[in-house]
């Protein structure tokens, strides 16, 4: 099926659709993650056999949620490729504080990072470039949870680190993350390849030489 964009007709590859399916499935993989995680937080003391049977995952499952969200943002359609690689850096330096903290404290990183505020700056990073991917998706598509989570994550992560908010707040925060990130992923697989793809006449476009670009805008002016 041919789609005519602002550059001309293009059609979807079974590579496009690839490239599609993995942006999907690394934000399902982060989204389980953000699941495991919070429901570590949101147990209660009484409920020690869980947490310390949940608490050795902890690590495992929160570099899983990271290289989920690697693999998305290497694949994520967005026009603006300054955009793009600023979510990659910030997606780096975020991985690269959660490596550090699981490197040299005993505590898995988000126990430690929980009780210890201040690293929210070693970590936050990653919860800034997911925070990028939920605007992208709430922008392009008017998607109810993206703009949620596009509120919700900041004030979640910012909160924690200001002490803006108690911790009955907070639970309730880290639970709305949780659900808002789980309908999202979930609601991927809903969408037409198409969507996730955009124009991708533009992507062409912008692989052209400057004088490949010239002349197939004087092409386009002509038809």
């Amino acid at each position: 099926m041919l789609f005519v964009g602002r550059f001309g007709r293009w059609s979807i590859t079974p590579e496009d659709r690839l490239e599609v399916v993995g942006y999907r499935l690394g934000i399902s993989a982060t989204a389980l993650a953000f699941l495991f995680e919070g429901l570590f937080a949101l147990l209660p003391p009484e409920q020690e056999a869980t947490r310390s049977a949940m608490r050795g995952l902890l690590d495992p499952v929160a570099l899983l949620g990271a290289g989920g969200l690697g693999v998305s943002l290497q694949l994520i359609h967005i026009y603006l490729a300054p955009l793009k690689r600023a979510l990659q850096v910030l997606w780096l330096l975020g991985t690269a504080g959660a490596l550090f903290v699981m490197a040299t404290q005993d505590d898995p990183a988000a126990v430690f990072v929980y009780d210890h505020a201040l690293w929210v700056w070693a970590v936050g990073p990653l919860f800034a470039a997911l925070t990028g991917v939920a605007f992208k998706e709430g922008l392009c598509y008017n998607k109810w949870e993206a703009a949620g989570l596009f509120g919700a994550v900041p004030l979640t992560v910012g909160g924690h680190l200001l002490h803006l908010f108690p911790t009955d707040v907070e639970r309730g925060l880290l639970a709305s993350c949780c659900v808002l990130l789980a309908v999202f992923a979930g609601r991927k697989y809903t969408q037409a390849y198409k969507d996730d793809i955009g124009d991708k006449s533009i992507f062409e476009f912008q692989k052209l030489s400057h004088e490949e670009q010239m002349a197939l805008l004087k092409r386009l002016g002509q038809d």
